[in-house]
C-alpha cells in the first residue's frame, strides 16, 4: 500500500546544547513570570518539608505529655498556605506556557508566509501546517512544566536529603542507594521516549499531507471513486502515529513508575533498618517516623525530575521540527546583498521591461526553463507570450515578480534590476492574475480588497462593471458580503477568473501581469474581459500569457518562446509570415476555433 510521505526540512536533530539554546530563546521574554511560578513551587515545597520536623515534634509532644494544639494549628496553616500558593504558581506557568506557543505560533506563520516559492513547493504544506499547530502544543509543557519541575523537584530533592541527613546518615545511605539504582535503569528509557515521540510527531504531519492531498482535489478524489483509497492512505499515516505514540506512552509508563518503585522499595529498606536501629535504642521512634515522612515525601520532587526530563524529549522532538524551519529560506525584506542601499524612487504611469541574456531553472538538478532570454517590452500597451507548453512563457511572470532569482542575465524594471527594489515596492507596482486564478475562502469583498485594502465602495463598483461582475453581485443572497466558499467552491470557473482580474486591476497596476486569465470565460464574457485590459493598456504596461489567437492577435507585440527561448518577436501580421512556429500555432488555434 502506498502512504503519505512527508518530505521535511532538515532531518537531523538538534543537539543536546542547541536544543536548550533554542527553549531559552522561548523562554526569555516570559523569565519573570516563570521566575514568579519557581518561587510560588519553592515556597509550597519548604512547606512539605517543614511538615515532617512538625510531626517528629508533635510525636515527642506527644509522650511526653505536653499540649500539641499550637503545633497542629501551625501544620493547618502550613497546608492550607502552600496549597493556595503553589495554586496561583500553577495557573502563572500555565498562563506563560499558553504565551509562550501563541508566540512561537506567531513567528512560525510570519516565516512561513514569507518562504521563498521554491521552498514551499518543496514541503509540503500539511506538514509545515502541523509545525503550527501539533509540534508548538507539545512546546507547552516544556516551555514552562519541564523547567520549573525540574528546578524544584531539584531543589526539594536536596533539600530532603539534607533534612533526612540531619535526622539519621545511615538511613539517609540506605535510601540513596536504592534510589540511585532505580534512577540509573529509568535513565536508559529516556531516549526511547524521545525517538518515539519525534516520529509520533512525524506521522501527525503526514497524516496533515495527505488530508491536504484530498481536500485540496476534492471534487477529483469523488470523480475518480477514491475515497476509499485516500482514506486507507490518511488511515495508514494515523496507524503510525499511534504506533509510535503508543510506543512513547509506553516508556512513559515504565519512566513514570521507577520513582514510586524507588521509594516504595526505600521504604520497605528503611523499615527494616530503621525497626533494628529503633529496637537497638540508636535513634527513637518518632526520628524513624519522620525520616518515613521524608522518604514519602520524595515521591513529589523525584516524580517531577521524571516528568521534566520526559517532557523534555518530547519538547526536545517539537523544538527540532520547530527549529528546522527556521532553516528554510525566505524573501529577502531589504535590498540585494552586496549593493548600497538605494531609494528607488515611486514612479507614477506604465513600467517598462527588459530582459538581458536571462538564464533561470527551478533546481540544480534540473534542466534550464530559460537559456539566454532577451527581450524588451516598453511603456504602455500589451504585449504577448505564446509558444508550445514548457517554452519558460509563465516563468517570465515568476520572475518578474521574483518568486524565483535569475540563475543569470539581469531582469530591468523602469531601468532598474528587480533585485534593486524592495519585494515590497515591485509587488505594489505589479498587479498579478495567476493561471488558476484562486479565490481565498471569505466573502467576496474580502476577495475583491485583497490586493488593495485601501479601495472605495466607488472603486469596487467601477471595477465590477468593467469585469461584468455585477450582475453576478445583484443575484448573490448577500451581495458583496456572500461567502465565496473554500477556495471559491461557489462560483463558476469563469467567475473565479473574473474575480481574480478584477483584483487584480483594483489594486491599480502599474504593471498587469495575466497568466491565461481568460482561459475559462465563455465568448461573450471574454469579448468583455478583453475589451477591459485593451483599455488598461492604454494607460498601463500589460504582458498576456495566452493560447488563444483572439487574444494574441490584438496584442501590441508578440513574443515568441520555444524551448527556453525568444525565437521571434512582432505583431501578428510579421509573425504570421515570418515564423512558422508562431504560424502553425495560430493555424492549429483558427482549427480550434472554427470546430
Amino acid at each position: 500500500m502506498n502512504t503519505a510521505s512527508a518530505p521535511t526540512t532538515d532531518e537531523t536533530p538538534l543537539s543536546t546544547r542547541e536544543t536548550i539554546k533554542a527553549l531559552y530563546a522561548y523562554i526569555r521574554p516570559h523569565r519573570r513570570a516563570v521566575a514568579l511560578g519557581l518561587l510560588c513551587a519553592l515556597v509550597g515545597a519548604a512547606g512539605g518539608l517543614l511538615q515532617p520536623l512538625a510531626t517528629k515534634t508533635l510525636v515527642d509532644r506527644l509522650a511526653s505529655g505536653e499540649t500539641i494544639t499550637g503545633i497542629l494549628i501551625a501544620l493547618t496553616v502550613l497546608v492550607l498556605l502552600g496549597t493556595a500558593v503553589e495554586a496561583f504558581g500553577a495557573y502563572v506557568l500555565e498562563r506563560t506556557a499558553e504565551s509562550v506557543v501563541l508566540a512561537a505560533r506567531r513567528t512560525l506563520v510570519r516565516r512561513l508566509l514569507r518562504l521563498r516559492i521554491a521552498e514551499w513547493e518543496r514541503v509540503p504544506p500539511g506538514d509545515l501546517m502541523s509545525r503550527v499547530t501539533s509540534d508548538t502544543t507539545l512546546l507547552r509543557a516544556v516551555s514552562t512544566q519541564a523547567v520549573v519541575s525540574a528546578a524544584t523537584g531539584a531543589v526539594a530533592f536536596v533539600a530532603a536529603i539534607v533534612m533526612m541527613a540531619f535526622l539519621d546518615v545511615v538511613l539517609l545511605g540506605v535510601t540513596l542507594g536504592v534510589v540511585v539504582l532505580v534512577g540509573g535503569a529509568a535513565a536508559l528509557v529516556m531516549p526511547h521516549i524521545a525517538r518515539a515521540t519525534e516520529r509520533a510527531q512525524e506521522a501527525v504531519g503526514e497524516i496533515s499531507v495527505a488530508l491536504e492531498r484530498s481536500l485540496g482535489a476534492f471534487r477529483t478524489v469523488k470523480a475518480s471513486g477514491a475515497e476509499e483509497r485516500e482514506t486507507a492512505r490518511v488511515e495508514a499515516a494515523a496507524r503510525r502515529a499511534w504506533r509510535h505514540g503508543v510506543k512513547s506512552a509506553k516508556w512513559e509508563a515504565v519512566a513514570g513508575s521507577a520513582d514510586e518503585l524507588a521509594v516504595q522499595l526505600a521504604f520497605l529498606a528503611v523499615l527494616g533498618v530503621g525497626g533494628a536501629r529503633v529496637a537497638s535504642g540508636e535513634i527513637p521512634v518518632s526520628t524513624l517516623i519522620a525520616f518515613l515522612l521524608y522518604l514519602f515525601y520524595l515521591i513529589e520532587p523525584v516524580s517531577k525530575l521524571v516528568d521534566a526530563v520526559s517532557h523534555y524529549q518530547e519538547g526536545a522532538a517539537a523544538i527540532s521540527r520547530i527549529a528546522q524551519v527556521e532553516h528554510l529560506s525566505t524573501e529577502p525584506t531589504g535590498r540585494r546583498t552586496g549593493t548600497l542601499p538605494r531609494q528607488v524612487a515611486t514612479v507614477s504611469g506604465p513600467a517598462s521591461v527588459r530582459f538581458e541574456d536571462v538564464s533561470f531553472r527551478y533546481r540544480p538538478d534540473l534542466p534550464y526553463t530559460h537559456r539566454q532570454v532577451s527581450f524588451e517590452v516598453p511603456r504602455t500597451g500589451m504585449t504577448a507570450f505564446v509558444g508550445p507548453s514548457g517554452a519558460g512563457k509563465s516563468t517570465v511572470f515568476a520572475l518578474i515578480e521574483r518568486f524565483y532569482e535569475a540563475t543569470g542575465g539581469r531582469i530591468l524594471v523602469d531601468g532598474k534590476d528587480v533585485r534593486d527594489w524592495s519585494l515590497a515596492e515591485l509587488r505594489s507596482a505589479i498587479g498579478y492574475v495567476e493561471q488558476d486564478a484562486p479565490v481565498l475562502a471569505g466573502t467576496l469583498r474580502e476577495n475583491l480588497v485583497f490586493a488593495a485594502p485601501g479601495a472605495t465602495d466607488d472603486d469596487i463598483r467601477d471595477v465590477l462593471a468593467r469585469t461584468k461582475l455585477d450582475t453576478l453581485v445583484g443575484r448573490l443572497p448577500h451581495g458583496l458580503d456572500t461567502p465565496v466558499g473554500h477556495r471559491g467552491s461557489k462560483l463558476s470557473g469563469g467567475e473565479r477568473q473574473r474575480i481574480a482580474i478584477a483584483r487584480a486591476l483594483l489594486r491599480g497596476p502599474r504593471l498587469l501581469l495575466l497568466d491565461e486569465a481568460t482561459s475559462q470565460l465563455d465568448a461573450v464574457n471574454e469579448l468583455a474581459v478583453r475589451d477591459v485590459v485593451t483599455e488598461v493598456a492604454r494607460e498601463t504596461t500589460v504582458l498576456v500569457v495566452a493560447h488563444r489567437l483572439s487574444t494574441v492577435s490584438g496584442a501590441d507585440r508578440i513574443v515568441v518562446m520555444e524551448s527556453g527561448r525568444v525565437r521571434s518577436v512582432g505583431t501578428h501580421e510579421e509573425l504570421a509570415t515570418q515564423d512558422r512556429l508562431y504560424a502553425r500555432l495560430a493555424a492549429t488555434q483558427l482549427l480550434a476555433t472554427a470546430r
